[in-house]
């Protein structure tokens, strides 16, 4: 029967957007992070009787057809990328963006990726990298022995070092913005690689040109709100029940016809 096949659809969509939620909630406290929904679209149908098809010999057609849907399909998981809100560290090395914009970042192999998270380290070198240890680009690389770290609203990083009272700025951060931001792909660790979806990465300053601004001492949190994925999970789930309901009704009307031939 053509309904346990469609019903059986629903059932794995639902499926999927509670995996999709649950990964939501996960990520509660993950610093940057930008929540994920599922999106579907209904499947091909069987067109019974064709909506405008001739209806008779005199020209007439049909105001209204019939037409059998096959179920629900996957077309994908986009990515909302809304600003997250602020939250206050007091760490000289925390920096949250806000507005448009990602860091960048070096991967080991000397590809780029690109992150919302601020939570930065200084190596051994004295380079500001990612808790991974990659480097931050451009790289700025912090004396030792310097104090008074300041990272101003356009990305200007500065010290004091010891026999000087006026800062030293060691560099310039910048923010790479893309046209497409749900066309990043997520690789882990808080990361995204560039895509032929995302377009061109477009190097700037902060706070010119539309870009973000930077805002030391402070981390992005998850753009997640609570209440709303509660409210989705409970929604996937009542529909993964109607969608089995519909399976268990099938499956009645089955044995029924079946017992009319014993």
């Amino acid at each position: 029967m053509r309904a346990l096949y469609t019903a059986a659809t629903g059932m794995a969509a639902q499926e999927l957007n509670v995996q999709v939620i649950s990964n939501n909630i996960a990520n509660l406290r993950t610093t940057g992070y930008k929540k994920q929904r599922a999106a579907f679209q209904d499947v091909l149908y069987e067109h019974v009787r064709r909506v405008g098809a001739q209806a008779s010999d005199q020209g007439t057609v049909l105001p209204v057809g019939i037409d059998i849907g096959g179920g629900v399909k996957t077309v994908g998981t986009p990515r909302l990328m809304s600003q997250g809100p602020m939250t206050q560290t007091g760490n000289d090395l925390d920096v949250a963006i806000r507005g448009e914009g990602f860091f960048k970042i070096q991967m080991p192999d000397g590809t780029f990726s690109y992150t919302r998270d601020g939570s930065f380290q200084s190596d051994a070198q004295g380079r500001i990298v990612t808790s991974q240890g990659n480097p931050v680009q451009p790289t700025i690389t912090i004396p030792q022995n310097a104090s008074g770290l300041t990272i101003n609203a356009q990305g200007q990083v500065s010290v004091t070092v010891p026999g000087s009272t006026t800062p030293t700025i060691l560099g310039q951060m910048t923010i790479t913005r893309f046209i497409n931001k749900a066309g990043l792909q997520p690789i882990g660790d808080n990361l995204f690689t560039d895509t032929p979806a995302s377009g061109t990465p477009q190097d700037g300053v902060p706070n010119t040109d539309g870009a973000g601004d930077l805002q030391q001492k402070n981390l992005e949190q998850a753009n997640v709100e609570v209440v709303s994925e509660i409210s989705d999970l409970i929604a996937a789930q009542r529909a993964y029940e109607m969608n089995a309901k519909v399976v268990s009704a099938a499956d009645q009307m089955l044995q029924s016809t079946s017992n009319m031939f014993r």
